[in-house]
C-alpha cells in the first residue's frame, strides 16, 4: 500500500506519544498532535525552523544536544531519561530517537517521547495522597469507559491532586467535540501561587493544590470532571451547562457559597486565603474545534488577570472577539518604566505629569480613575476635577511606602474619613503609594478599583511606585508642590 502524506499524518496524529522530526541541523521540521497538546501550541508554526535551545524548554539542554548529535552520526537512542519545562513546571520524560536516511545519507532524525512524571511520583507516593475518582465514576463517561478496558485508572489521575491528568482531560475534551457533545470548559489559574511556594514552602503549595482540586471535583460532581492542566492551573469540563446565564450562576456560586475559590486553607500554623482567576468558553456555542476553544479560554483568562485577578470571565463573542493576545500579555516592567519616563519627561507641572501617566495606568490596571492626596489631606481625581474629599486620616493607615487594600473594610476603623470617601465613589479596593523621598512625605497616590477583593500584583505596585518617586523628584528639582 502506498503511504500518502494524508495517511502518514492520520497515523502519526493518532499516536499517544509526542512525535517530532528534525533536519540535520537539529531544527524542527514537524510534530504530531500529541506534541502540540503537550506544550499547549495551536500549531507547529511556532517551532518550525527552531531547535530545542531556541525554544528554551530544557533545564539542561546540553545532554539533549549531545544525544541528537550522536543520532545524526548514525546511532539510535532508546528511552533516554530527561527533563523539560511545560507551563512553568519541570516534567520528567523518556525519549527515543533514530536517524532519517535519504539515498543512503542522514538528512535528519525522528524522535518520540512520553511524560513519565506521574509514574515517577507514584513510585514515591505517600499514604496521604488523595484519589478523587473511582473506576465506577469515570465509566459513566464513554471516553473513560473505553480507556478503562485497557488502562488502569492510576494512569489517568494526577498523582498529587487525584483529579484527571492533563493528557486525559484534553483527550476527553477532544472526544466530546468529535462526538458533537456540548460542554463548557473552565480553566482555573490559582492567584499568586508562586508567592505561596516561595514564602511557605512547596509542601504548602502541594496542600493548596490538593485542597482546591478536592473542592473542584466535589463541586462539579457528576456533571463533568475536574482535572489538572499543569502547574497551578486546574480545569473543569461541565456537560450540563452552556448557556451564559447558567455559566454565570455556576461560577458565581463557585466563588461564594460553595467555598471553592476565595477560601481559607489551613497549612500548619498558617491560614492562607486562596483565590483564583477563571476563564471559560463553551462548545459549540463559542468554538467548534479544541484549538479555537482553548484560544478563547486563554483570552478570557488573560483578560481576568488584567482586571486584577480573583475573578471569572465568560467568553462573549461581541465583547471579546477583538481582544489582542499581544496586548493582553502585559509588556515587561522595563518597557513600561521606559515609556513612563518618556511621558513624564515631556510634561511640566505636577498635574500635567500625572495626567500623562494616566493612560498607561488605565491600560495596565484597567481602572477608570486615579486619585492624589496633598499635605492638607484633600483627595483629588486625575480625571474628574469636581472630586475634592477630606481624607486627612490617610496617614494613619499607611506606615510604609505602599499599602495594598483588597477590601476597604480593612481600613474602616483606622481611617474612617478615607474609607467614607472611597465608599462614596463606589471603590472596593485600593493601592496607596507614598509620594516622597527619604523621610519626607509630600502626599499619596491612590489607585482604586470598584471591585472588592482585587489582588494587586507586583508589577502594578512597581509602576505606581515609579510614578510616585518620579513626582517626588520633580517636586524637589523644580521647587514645585502638590496641588492642595
Amino acid at each position: 500500500m502506498e503511504m500518502t502524506e494524508t495517511l502518514f499524518d492520520n497515523i502519526i496524529n493518532t499516536a499517544q506519544d509526542c512525535v517530532f522530526w528534525k533536519d540535520k541541523d537539529r531544527r524542527f521540521v514537524g510534530v504530531n498532535q500529541a506534541f502540540l497538546d503537550f506544550y499547549g501550541f495551536e500549531s507547529a508554526d511556532v517551532l518550525i525552523g527552531k531547535n530545542d535551545e531556541d525554544m528554551g524548554w530544557h533545564s539542561d539542554p546540553e545532554p539533549f544536544k549531545q544525544d541528537e548529535e550522536r543520532v545524526l552520526s548514525g546511532h539510535s537512542t532508546y528511552k533516554v531519561a530527561g527533563k523539560c519545562f511545560i507551563r512553568g513546571e519541570e516534567r520528567d520524560i523518556i525519549a527515543s530517537k533514530r536517524p532519517i536516511y535519504e539515498n543512503g545519507e542522514i538528512v535528519g532524525l525522528v524522535g518520540s517521547f512520553m511524560d513519565v512524571t506521574d509514574v515517577a511520583k507514584r513510585q514515591g507516593q505517600s499514604d496521604r495522597e488523595q484519589i478523587m475518582y473511582t473506576t465506577e465514576q469515570l465509566r459513566k463517561f464513554s471516553y473513560f469507559d473505553k480507556l478503562l478496558d485497557d488502562n488502569p485508572i492510576d494512569d489517568m489521575l494526577d498523582p498529587l491532586t487525584g483529579i484527571i491528568s492533563r493528557k486525559y482531560a484534553i483527550g476527553f475534551a477532544r472526544h466530546l467535540i468529535t462526538e458533537n457533545i456540548p460542554f463548557t470548559f473552565v480553566i482555573v489559574d490559582l492567584d499568586n501561587f508562586k508567592y505561596i511556594n516561595d514564602n511557605y514552602g512547596h509542601h504548602s503549595g502541594d496542600v493548596v493544590l490538593e485542597e482546591i482540586s478536592r473542592k473542584l471535583a466535589e463541586y462539579i460532581g457528576e456533571d463533568g470532571i475536574a482535572g489538572r492542566f499543569g502547574g497551578d492551573e486546574l480545569l473543569l469540563i461541565n456537560l450540563k451547562i452552556t448557556e451564559p446565564a447558567d455559566k454565570k450562576a455556576f461560577l458565581e456560586k463557585m466563588y461564594t457559597e460553595a467555598d471553592v475559590l476565595r477560601t481559607h486553607i489551613e497549612v500548619g500554623e498558617h491560614n492562607l486565603f486562596v483565590t483564583g482567576t477563571v476563564g471559560c468558553a463553551s462548545f459549540p456555542a463559542d468554538a467548534v474545534s479544541y484549538e479555537d476553544l482553548f484560544s478563547k479560554i486563554d483570552k478570557t483568562l488573560y483578560h481576568g488577570k488584567g482586571q486584577g485577578r480573583n475573578c471569572f470571565v465568560i467568553y462573549d463573542e461581541e465583547t471579546h472577539k477583538d481582544l489582542d493576545m499581544k496586548k493582553l500579555v502585559k509588556q515587561g516592567v522595563y518597557t513600561n518604566m521606559n515609556s513612563l519616563m518618556v511621558q513624564l519627561g515631556l510634561e511640566t507641572g505636577f498635574e500635567n505629569k500625572l495626567r500623562s501617566a494616566m493612560s498607561l495606568v488605565q491600560e495596565q490596571f484597567h481602572i477608570a480613575d486615579m486619585y492624589y492626596v496633598g499635605r492638607t489631606g484633600r483627595m483629588h481625581s486625575v480625571i474628574d476635577s469636581n472630586i475634592n474629599e477630606d481624607v486627612r486620616d490617610i496617614d494613619g493607615v499607611i506606615d510604609d511606602e505602599i499599602l495594598k487594600v483588597s477590601n476597604l473594610e480593612e481600613i474602616s476603623d483606622t481611617s474612617p474619613k478615607l474609607y467614607k470617601a472611597l465608599r462614596k465613589h463606589n471603590i472596593g479596593s485600593a493601592l496607596i503609594i507614598r509620594i516622597g523621598l527619604n523621610m519626607q512625605t509630600d502626599g499619596y497616590l491612590v489607585c482604586a478599583d470598584q471591585r472588592n477583593s482585587r489582588l494587586w500584583q507586583e508589577d502594578e505596585c512597581g509602576i505606581l511606585y515609579f510614578i510616585a518617586k518620579s513626582l517626588a523628584a520633580h517636586i524637589r528639582l523644580n521647587k514645585d508642590s502638590m496641588p492642595e
